[in-house]
């Protein structure tokens, strides 16, 4: 569970929460499951995910 505590700026505890639901993905995860996904496009996006992260791996081998 995410959790912000608020002193005061309810602006800045607002870009607080925002941030820690992007780095957990969560605000991924709700903007995917907004609309219905077809399986076969469930396959594609995981395939390119999967793709681009192999790819993100060995450029990152490639450089040490």
């Amino acid at each position: 569970m995410i959790e912000v505590e608020v002193k005061g700026d309810i602006e800045y505890a607002i870009r607080i929460l925002k941030k820690k639901l992007q780095l957990d993905g969560m605000k991924k995860e709700l903007k995917r499951r907004e609309f219905y996904e077809k399986p076969s496009a469930k396959r594609r996006r995981k395939s390119a995910e999967s793709k681009r992260k192999l790819r993100k791996l060995m450029s990152r081998m490639e450089r040490d």
